[in-house]
């Protein structure tokens, strides 16, 4: 029954990489490796002689030995706690994108245009940087990477010139969400599996992720593509007066969320809650000010943001966030994933194979792999040095392949970017800033943090 299990999870894990060339959308294999996982444990309770709890993060002793009844009993405890878990991720995951598009709603991210006054392609490089690494640390690294492309599509008519800045924005963006709890959906995980705390991720990985963003916009700036000028098209559109205001009340509100869980110790999807039930009230009154939303639509629906907002939602997305957590809770729970890395502890050390991950994320999704990680070490305490290694990996190396990235791949639809322009003009430099990110960590750890008794 494991040996059925584990080749449905390749088969369909191979069927997600595959996704782009099979033409099916990489939900539906998730969800079928979920849903079929989970139906062979329960069909095959009485044949299994290991259980990892989750709860207590160890192997339940005579497992093998237990009657039928209690052992489902112990399936369905486990089944409703992954999926409790998997489930507050998405409820923040909801509230974070629905804040978002309401900020659209009201042409929030106009503002940040007002940020770019040059026709200096080399200023606009590192503008552009470094938007993306502060605006991927608070809103998520795919939804800055999709407002900076609408922002450069207005800035940049060429797109043979543009393509080589989206390149550019992958890298930052992706090096501003791993330092943040909020950045990106693999830190996220970490940081509401309670694998790391806010201000530790923040003080731990923010200058090797700030590294990883300089030093290869430093030697991009160099490059032919970003030197001399280029000539913005007129802008005609004019931005809604609310704004400057939604932007920054949105923002806030995202941001004030670690500030929530870490003053009630609640988890983080209820300050979200919070702050969606906030800004949602503003949204309304000004949408009932200025749209006269009081009158309902014949079809008994209205123009009011929220609902507008959630319409826009990416629900493919976070199926298959539902589908492949699932999926890997399912080989957790038979402490698959708990043997394994116990074995890579023995064999190649959990540093070198942290590293690895990174490499490995660049091929394959890094939210299963960070997934699968918080079940190899179960022994790790709470902001254990290679929880934040692994937060910093998995979220940069990516980087280093087109497809390797959510902010990649969201990238590669918009811009119609070719996977080998990416790996022969951008692979090096994501490389680079990898390399040194991690370099710094283990300089930052070994000898500054020590140091300063930190």
């Amino acid at each position: 029954m494991e040996i059925a299990i584990l080749i449905i999870f390749i088969i369909g894990y191979l069927a997600i990489t595959l996704e782009h060339q099979l033409k099916v959308d990489k939900l539906v294999p998730a969800l079928i490796m979920m849903a079929l996982s989970w139906a062979i444990l329960a069909l095959g309770i009485d044949s299994f002689t290991n259980w990892f709890d989750s709860h207590t993060m160890t192997i339940i002793e005579g497992f093998g030995l237990k009657g039928h009844e209690e052992k489902m009993h112990i399936l369905e405890s486990s089944l409703l706690h992954h999926f409790g878990k998997t489930s507050e991720i998405l409820i923040f995951l909801i509230g974070a994108m629905t804040i978002v598009e309401i900020i659209d709603h009201f042409d929030g991210f106009s503002t940040i245009k007002k940020f770019i006054r040059t026709n200096s392609k080399k200023t606009l490089l590192w503008i552009i940087a470094i938007l993306a690494f502060i605006l991927s640390a608070i809103i998520d690294n795919l939804t800055a990477t999709i407002v900076l492309i609408s922002i450069l599509t207005k800035l940049i008519k060429e797109r043979e010139d543009r393509i080589w800045y989206v390149g550019m924005i992958i890298i930052t963006a992706n090096a501003g969400g791993a330092w943040s709890p909020i950045g990106d959906v693999t830190t996220t995980m970490l940081w509401m599996g309670d694998k790391v705390t806010t201000f530790k991720l923040i003080e731990h990985l923010i200058l090797p992720s700030l590294i990883c963003m300089l030093l290869p916009t430093f030697i991009a700036s160099r490059m032919k593509a970003f030197q001399g000028t280029f000539e913005a098209p007129e802008e005609t559109e004019k931005p809604h007066k609310r704004a400057d205001m939604m932007l920054y009340l949105g923002l806030g509100l995202i941001i004030a969320v670690p500030i929530f869980k870490t003053i009630t110790h609640l988890p983080p999807y209820v300050g979200m809650m919070l702050s969606l039930a906030i800004f949602t009230i503003f949204a309304e009154i000004i949408s009932n000010r200025e749209f006269e939303m009081a009158q309902a639509t014949s079809s008994g629906s209205h123009h009011s943001p929220v609902h507008s907002a959630l319409t826009k939602i990416e629900m493919p997305s976070l199926l298959f966030f539902l589908g492949i957590l699932m999926t890997v809770a399912a080989l957790e729970s038979l402490g698959m994933i708990f043997f394994f890395g116990q074995t890579v502890e023995g064999s190649i050390g959990t540093d070198f194979f942290v590293i690895i991950l990174g490499f490995a994320s660049a091929v394959v999704d890094n939210v299963p792999l960070v997934a699968a990680s918080m079940g190899m070490f179960p022994d790790l305490l709470i902001d254990h040095p290679d929880w934040h290694l692994i937060a910093f990996t998995a979220g940069t190396g990516g980087s280093m392949l087109i497809i390797g990235s959510a902010a990649g791949v969201v990238a590669m639809g918009m811009e119609r970017i070719d996977f080998f322009w990416y790996l022969k003009r951008m692979g090096l430099l994501a490389f680079i800033g990898y390399a040194a990110g991690v370099a710094s960590f283990y300089f930052f750890n070994e000898y500054l943090f020590k140091a300063l008794g930190i």
